[in-house]
């Protein structure tokens, strides 16, 4: 079977050549140094030991994923879901105190705000939402 051609790295002026598109593994280690920069560790969003306490406890009273269900499957969640984003980086980036405070109680509203989700499910929703394969964030699209 006939190999596909290289291609040329996106990066502006490096050309160098990949085997498949996109970027070298110089310019795809920036770029995902830059990401995580600006997302942040994930004690900075918010799940520290006391969110992973609350999470195995959710997640042992609610095992099953929502979506699934939803469809007639049986499938365990392995995820905690945030069904409106929480975006508590941001909000305590932003310094603004009533941003923090809102940010916190959607943190941590498990009755109103929290779902299980296997993992495909929860990476399809946080595609859709945040953006990704190309796509701009809802916020963006809603404008």
């Amino acid at each position: 079977m006939p190999k596909r051609a290289k291609s040329i790295c996106r990066q502006a002026s490096c050309g160098a050549l990949v085997d498949s598109p996109g970027f070298c593994i110089k310019h795809k280690r920036d770029r995902q140094q830059e990401d995580a920069v600006q997302r942040g560790t994930a004690h900075e969003r918010g799940y520290t030991s006391a969110w992973s306490k609350a999470r195995s406890f959710y997640l042992r009273k609610h095992s099953l994923c929502v979506r699934c269900q939803g469809v007639g499957n049986v499938v365990a969640a392995t995820v905690v879901d945030h069904i409106i984003p929480h975006k508590l980086k941001d909000a305590l980036d932003s310094g603004n105190i009533e941003a923090i405070a809102k940010a916190r109680a959607l943190f941590w509203d498990s009755v109103e705000n929290w779902q299980s989700l296997c993992k495909p499910h929860h990476d399809a929703k946080t595609v859709l939402e945040d953006g990704g394969f190309g796509r701009a964030p809802m916020a963006q699209r809603d404008k």
